[in-house]
Order: C-alpha cells, then sequence, then structure tokens
C-alpha cells in the first residue's frame, strides 16, 4: 500500500483522491508516522434520491388556485375590512 507524506499529499491531493476513487488506498503519513488511511467508500444505491416527481399524485391543487383570495386582496386594497 502506498505511503504518502503529508505534504506530498497536500500538493496532489486530487491524483490522489482519484487513485482511491478506482480502488488504490493509501495511508498519510506525518514525519514517517502513519496517521489515516484513505481509501474508497462504497454507498448504498438506497442513498441515490429521486429528486423530481417525488410527490407525484400525493398533492391536488384546486382549479381556482390563480384567483383564491383575490376578493379579500380586492378589499385590502380599496382600504376595507
Amino acid at each position: 500500500m502506498l505511503k504518502i507524506n503529508m505534504h506530498e499529499a497536500k500538493t496532489q491531493l486530487s491524483r490522489l483522491v482519484e487513485k482511491a476513487y478506482q480502488g488504490e488506498s493509501f495511508i498519510i503519513a506525518k514525519a514517517g508516522r502513519p496517521l489515516v488511511k484513505v481509501m474508497r467508500i462504497e454507498a448504498p444505491a438506497s442513498l441515490k434520491v429521486k429528486r423530481l416527481g417525488f410527490l407525484e399524485n400525493q398533492l391536488s391543487i384546486p382549479d381556482d388556485f390563480d384567483h383564491m383570495g383575490n376578493a379579500d386582496v380586492i378589499k385590502l386594497f380599496e382600504g376595507r375590512q
């Protein structure tokens, strides 16, 4: 397994992360002493969230939605309660 110094890891982070993503784990060391192991994580497929259409068929919008509250708004503009 590749062991890399902290300074070198900072300067080559993008390349090292790409290697870890491809499955090549490595260890970051400081003054020759291993500190952390960097490796790819496997996220379960169930964590993938479907965003569009997630409330499909769960909500209903009234036909008069565009006109709801018009009378109240007009009263307020005219200064009536």
